[in-house]
């Protein structure tokens, strides 16, 4: 059996990204296309579950992972917030021959990319502007004000990585971002 590739998808905090990767899982069975569910060491949002939408562990937890070695990149976002890719989660995909999906910070997606080179593709999600991301943060409800200046704060500095990605998707309308996205994938994936 032929082994999986990795599809790494980064972007700044309201960009699209999540909605963008959910779009094409869910409309395009043909890629093949599984999730890397992560660690954090955040408490769940709204419906999400461990071992679905993350695996969550305690920031202590989190550490003795890191201490053996168990992760392929993590990041400590903010003091305690921990998030990361395990290892062996990978590894077990690939070789069932999926194409695993990675929507991780932009350092975690430069780390992975930097791990696996050609067998990846890095694609970096981008709003059209600061002004809009604030828009859309606003418009989700589920951040407080200061959580809201916190991540447009990290938004400003993750923008700068963009350039260190394969290929950049302004998300300006969303249909054109995912004609672009699948376009891309599916000629990375040779569908």
């Amino acid at each position: 059996m032929e082994k999986g590739k990795l599809l790494i998808f980064s972007a700044p905090s309201g960009s699209g990204k999540s909605t963008i990767v959910r779009w094409l899982m869910g409309e395009h069975p043909e890629l093949n296309l599984y999730f890397s569910v992560s660690c954090t060491s955040r408490p769940p949002r709204g419906t999400e579950q461990h071992g679905v939408d993350y695996f969550f562990l305690s920031p202590e937890e989190f550490r003795q992972r890191i201490d053996n070695d168990e992760f392929l990149e993590y990041e400590e976002v903010y003091q305690d917030r921990f998030y990361g890719t395990l290892k062996e989660q990978v590894e077990r995909q690939l070789d069932a021959g999926q194409n695993v999906v990675f929507d991780v910070d932009v350092k975690g997606g430069i780390n992975i990319k930097q791990f696996y080179g050609q067998r990846a593709l890095s694609l970096f999600i981008q709003p059209p502007s600061v002004a809009e991301l604030r828009r859309r943060l606003e418009g989700r409800g589920t951040d407080t004000p200061e959580a809201i200046e916190n991540r447009l704060a990290k938004a400003e500095y993750e923008l700068g990585f963009a350039p260190q990605f394969d290929h950049i998707v302004v998300n300006d309308r969303l249909d054109e971002a995912e004609a672009e996205t699948l376009r891309l994938v599916a000629e990375f994936l040779g569908v």
